[in-house]
């Protein structure tokens, strides 16, 4: 549990504190390396090889990371999502998180992808093999909670009023979030083709508490 301390602040009376309690985390990085000859050949031969998503194209091959010519790029992954457990969740238990299903998804000038979140997934990401920071973003949207709905209309928008949050993206940028986050991309800007490799993530281990009766081994 997490204890704000505000008896200071009651002696003082100078200052108003706003506290972002119960944060959504979305870890961002750069994972400083280059895409591998072998890696982008991979890629390229699957841009032969997909389907018609809602507003894209996404590789038929839904477990792309199972590919060897992936190896080296799904250790790297690996690490960055165990440093998100790590830092983010802070298990107590020992477990193991791992990638379940992984694809490509490609989106060409005036395309887009439709708002939408990562069902039977704890943790989502998206790894950005091909991206112009000029023009490329993915879109994030506040999930309400609460059944009233009131809109006021915003003069300054900051990270309590906003609804939607807009993140530039560049080739070697990786985004990890909670899957239950919604995210999009609008209409495509740019006359490069953006590459993702999107990706969720389940874990193996135990969860819960003996004691509580929540006890799971998975």
């Amino acid at each position: 549990m997490v204890t704000y301390n505000i008896s200071g602040m009651e002696a003082q009376k100078k200052s108003t504190q706003i506290i972002p309690i119960f944060s959504t985390p979305l870890y961002i990085t750069n994972l400083k390396r280059e895409f591998s000859v072998e890696e982008l050949s991979f890629v390229d031969k699957n841009k032969l090889d997909v389907y018609n998503n809602e507003g894209n194209q996404t590789s038929n091959d839904n477990y792309i990371l199972n590919n060897k010519s992936f190896k080296d790029l799904k250790i790297d992954l690996d690490l960055q999502i165990q440093d998100y457990f790590d830092k983010v969740i802070s298990p107590a238990n020992n477990i193991t998180p791992y990638i379940t299903q992984s694809w490509l998804n490609f989106t060409k000038e005036n395309e887009y992808h439709h708002i939408h979140n990562h069902p039977n997934s704890i943790v989502s990401g998206v790894l950005y093999i091909n991206a112009d920071k000029n023009n490329d973003k993915i879109v994030f949207s506040k999930h309400e909670n609460s059944s009233i709905e009131i809109e006021m209309g915003i003069k300054n928008s900051n990270v309590f009023n906003t609804n939607v949050i807009d993140v530039v993206v560049e080739t070697g940028y990786l985004i990890l979030f909670p899957s239950s986050l919604k995210h999009r991309v609008l209409s495509k800007k740019g006359n490069n083709t953006r590459i993702s490799l999107a990706f969720n993530t389940f874990i193996k281990g135990k969860i819960g508490n003996n004691k509580n009766l929540n006890e799971l081994y998975l």
